[in-house]
């Protein structure tokens, strides 16, 4: 018996701990969750998707902005779909309930609840225990992605969007980030490490990000894209 083959014998390979009988049915919960966005969401037409934190107070100036790009939105015949929690979120229903444009809140189950926010049509709050699923209603539907400043959640959904982008799994759409300062420090990572240093993206994957703070520009990115582009789901 050769010494690699008795190494190998001496391997003691882990195995669970315990087994959950509900893993299958899980699938069928998942699966619900899905078809019951999929038939909720088809219905609601072109929207755009605000990302943002959900700890920004009313009185804060990205609160505000986030409020009146959504506004600017609607105005330009768009829905919002928010992730329908306070914050950031909140501001985006809020600028397009007030001008009684589409309010959606793709809201999820949290161990600690988080409770919606009192501006979205009460058609369009869809309620989601699992991450994943809400995740990809907020990106199927969007005919562009508007990150504020926000956490981890935030910069969760950011690169998912480049990357889904990236490697053509979705249609390209506009991706906007608001807020210079508050960007800048990741922009230089992006360029100076990734790019230049690492080689680890190319450099026309800049072009996929657009960089604001006026909501005048937000809304003319937007609509000049589609000038040229058809209003479609994602995928």
């Amino acid at each position: 018996m050769s010494e690699k083959y008795r190494k190998k014998k001496l391997i003691k390979v882990k195995d669970w701990t315990e087994i959950n009988a509900q893993s299958s049915w899980r699938m069928f919960k998942i699966m619900a969750e899905f078809v019951d966005g999929f038939e909720n969401m088809d219905r609601i037409g072109p929207c755009v998707s605000i990302y943002g934190s959900a700890r920004t107070k009313p009185d804060h100036k990205y609160y505000k902005l986030t409020e009146q790009i959504a506004t600017k939105l609607v105005n330009e015949g768009f829905g919002i779909i928010t992730g329908g929690g306070p914050g950031i979120m909140e501001a985006g229903n809020k600028g397009a309930y007030k001008m009684g444009g589409k309010s959606v809140g793709l809201n999820i189950e949290l161990p600690y609840e988080q409770n919606h926010n009192p501006f979205i049509d009460h058609d369009k709050l869809i309620n989601f225990k699992y991450f994943f699923v809400r995740k990809v209603m907020l990106v199927k539907y969007a005919q562009a992605f508007i990150f504020m400043p926000g956490g981890f959640g935030t910069l969760d959904e950011l690169f998912e969007a480049l990357t889904l982008i990236q490697t053509h799994k979705i249609e390209r759409v506009p991706v906007i980030m608001v807020g210079k300062n508050f960007w800048k420090g990741a922009m230089a990572w992006i360029k100076e490490v990734m790019l230049a240093k690492e080689n680890n993206i190319s450099p026309e994957d800049l072009d996929l990000i657009f960089i604001t703070d006026d909501p005048d520009e937000v809304v003319k990115h937007i609509s000049s894209f589609y000038t040229t582009s058809h209003l479609r789901p994602n995928f």
